[in-house]
């Protein structure tokens, strides 16, 4: 296997792993009323509430009693690609 593939991949994993880092730490500050002209929580929701919206639009049912689950929906389908991704690549 070529070194740039397994580079690559090690990136993407990194990124991955980064992304749900964020969306865990913005599903933990949406249970918490905080300034939303905050900077950090501007750069939160600008990296996260795309992916939410778009789970939301494709899968109503994720919101139940008022309940928001597009975080774990995002996190179980980033956690199956770079599971599939590391493992082709481990082959």
């Amino acid at each position: 296997m070529s070194a740039l593939i397994f580079a690559i991949v090690q990136l993407l994993h990194s990124i991955i792993s980064l992304y749900i880092w964020v969306v865990i730490i913005s599903a933990i500050l949406s249970f918490v009323q905080l300034d939303p002209r905050n900077p950090i929580v501007e750069i939160l929701n600008r990296l996260t509430q795309p992916a939410f919206s778009f789970v939301r639009q494709k899968m109503p049912f994720v919101v139940l009693s008022g309940i928001d689950l597009s975080p774990i929906v995002i996190i179980f389908g980033l956690q199956f690609i770079d599971t599939l991704m590391m493992r082709s690549v481990m082959m």
